[in-house]
């Protein structure tokens, strides 16, 4: 691999998060990097230095990065000299709904993660998940669940899905088909706990959900477990039916942005994507 002469301080694989312009030639950049975690870089000239940034700038991407750190002002941002395209998951851009749930990912991971935090788990199951949409061996929509609940488990937030968490009943036990999932307290609460008609009351939002939780059949949750801890590269045996998909996409996708504290602007793109297939 060949990069130029400037001088840098390190270099780094990194997958490119969100790029916003910064005057009339340059961009700020956020990557996730293996080593060095979420970082933002000021990458100069770089809308017309083709040298230097040779077609990496799209969002997805996964680059070789060199960076070097300002010299004389210790508070300016991190200097972005060059990039080397690895992957371009060019099939995602393709396709307008595969392009939403990526930019979902994407969006959980900048607004969850510190700046400069390493996080390699997370880099690997973000390259993963974009790799195996690239492909298109499973449906994105499953990808999306299997990134979600274990992006929650490696953020330190991951949901109780095994049993009622006031009885301590376990799923298998529970004389029902269906439970309560709590976004608040991330936890399941059986039928017998709740309260079953004040909980059914509970005003509505998009997709399922209320304010405070939603119901979930106990297939999905097993479901959920499972794919939460199998080996990534077992998950071409993940096989969901269409009602647990949208179960578990109205779980998820009510849960994180509940626990993060912020409504997520891909989300809505997304779900303005499903409503018109």
């Amino acid at each position: 691999m060949t990069y130029s002469a400037m001088a840098c301080d390190f270099n780094t694989e990194a997958i490119l998060l969100r790029k916003i312009e910064y005057g009339d030639h340059d961009l700020i950049i956020t990557f996730l990097t293996r080593d060095r975690g979420k970082i933002s870089v000021m990458a100069k000239n770089a809308k017309k230095s083709v040298r230097r940034f040779s077609g990496a700038m799209d969002l997805f991407s996964v680059n070789h990065i060199q960076c070097s750190f300002p010299k004389k002002n210790r508070d300016a941002m991190i200097n972005l000299c060059q990039t080397v395209l690895e992957n371009g998951f060019s099939q995602i851009r393709y396709d307008v709904v595969n392009t939403a749930y990526a930019s979902y990912w994407t969006e959980i991971v900048t607004q969850w993660l510190e700046e400069g935090k390493a996080q390699p788990e997370i880099f690997e199951l973000l390259y993963t998940a974009l790799e195996m949409v690239d492909k298109g061996l499973i449906p994105t929509e499953v990808i999306s669940l299997l990134f979600q609940i274990r992006f929650m488990r490696l953020s330190g937030f991951s949901p109780g899905l095994d049993q009622c968490d006031d009885c301590s009943t376990g799923i298998e036990g529970i004389d029902s088909a269906r439970v309560w999932f709590d976004f608040k307290a991330g936890r399941v609460v059986c039928p017998k706990c709740t309260g079953h008609e004040s909980y059914a009351r509970e005003p509505a939002v998009p997709f399922g959900g209320s304010a405070r939780g939603c119901w979930v059949s106990k297939g999905t949750l097993k479901q959920l477990s499972w794919i939460n801890t199998v080996e990534m590269a077992r998950a071409d045996r993940i096989r969901f039916s269409g009602v647990a998909i949208r179960e578990g996409e109205t779980l998820l996708e009510s849960f994180i942005p509940f626990h993060i504290g912020r409504s997520f602007n891909s989300l809505k793109f997304l779900h303005k994507m499903r409503s018109e297939i």
